[in-house]
């Protein structure tokens, strides 16, 4: 399961409980029955694979978090042989699984990981400055203390939409030649005496540095534009993707997604008009949200959407990664961005 992003005080500010989100809308959109097999390329605590589960189906789960799959190993042992823990990027599930009746994606980060200080995700505890779901790689830390400020303001404003980036980006500059940021608290702590905190402000100052920092880390965006290109090659025709997203960059990217691969005719405005090709998915629907009942008992579902695509016959186009319209940032390479 995963949690809301930066419009929740909570999404890196303080504790959650394990409440798998939209839970019976992505069940009725993978519609899993005895034999399907169903990828569940989040895996988490487990939430959608247990549900999957019961109705029969089989789960390949992955997760790149060894602390995720760690967890479900006792989960694993007592599903009969039903369910496969794979830790891995989940941009990379069409490599563990060639037919796939349904891939669920549920983005973000984990409760798991909000709640664990020394993960870094949070400053609602002290911890490291580390937000490496993968445990490995360049962290937070890296990146605020090396990265040039003019990078920074443009990693703030638009991984975390923060109006103050370019102001937040100067004074991690001036402070870190006096000592380098390490602890999670350091930094909240430093952007909210900079920027100031107004009593009707419903998050705390540093909550979408936060998020922007964690997104460009685990290099989020990228993750799931691959993800859904591995998607597109790994579910058999009739076969069910949904995405359940919690930001607006996130449902973004899947919307243009399902957009451009339903469209049979032209495809998206970066290819030639007379180029006709074959839609390799058909929309099912149009965004799912959370009914009131389910935001009263989990706020973070909120923020959450459900898109969902059913697979057509139509064989995998290649993954261009312009049709998300993603800006080149420091620190992330990818084909085809500006």
């Amino acid at each position: 399961m995963t949690v809301g992003h930066g419009d929740d005080i909570n999404a890196v500010g303080g504790s959650v409980r394990h409440i798998p989100v939209l839970l019976g809308e992505v069940l009725e959109a993978l519609a899993p029955v005895e034999g399907d097999i169903i990828i569940d390329g989040t895996f988490g605590a487990g939430g959608y694979t247990k549900a999957i589960l019961a109705a029969g189906a089989s789960v390949v789960a992955i997760d790149r978090d060894p602390d995720a799959i760690a967890a479900g190993r006792d989960l694993e042992a007592r599903s009969g042989g039903r369910l496969k823990l794979v830790q891995v990027p989940f941009s990379t599930l069409d490599e563990h699984i060639e037919s796939a009746d349904g891939i669920v994606l549920d983005i973000g980060v984990s409760s798991m990981q909000l709640d664990q200080a020394e993960r870094g995700f949070s400053f609602r505890n002290d911890g490291p400055l580390d937000m490496r779901m993968a445990q490995a790689g360049l962290s937070a830390a890296d990146v605020v203390n090396s990265f040039k400020p003019g990078d920074l303001a443009r990693i703030f404003g638009f991984l975390g939409e923060e109006r103050h980036a370019g102001r937040i980006a100067r004074m991690i500059e001036a402070r870190r030649e006096k000592r380098p940021f390490e602890r999670t608290l350091e930094l909240a702590d430093a952007i909210e005496t900079h920027i100031g905190r107004a009593p009707k402000d419903k998050i705390h100052p540093a909550t979408r540095v936060f998020q922007a920092l964690r997104i460009l880390v685990n290099d989020e965006l990228g993750e799931l534009a691959k993800a859904l290109f591995a998607a597109e090659r790994a579910l058999k025709p009739g076969g069910r993707l949904v995405v359940v997203t919690f930001h607006s960059l996130e449902d973004r990217i899947v919307k243009r997604f399902i957009a451009d691969r339903s469209d049979a005719m032209t495809g998206s405005r970066h290819m030639p008009e007379a180029q006709a090709r074959t839609a390799t998915f058909r929309k099912a629907g149009g965004g799912v949200t959370a009914g009131d009942a389910e935001v009263a008992a989990n706020p973070r579902a909120r923020s959450a959407r459900l898109r969902a695509a059913i697979r057509t016959e139509a064989p995998a186009r290649s993954g261009d990664f312009s049709i998300f319209g993603l800006p080149k940032l420091p620190g992330i390479d990818r084909p085809g961005e500006r």
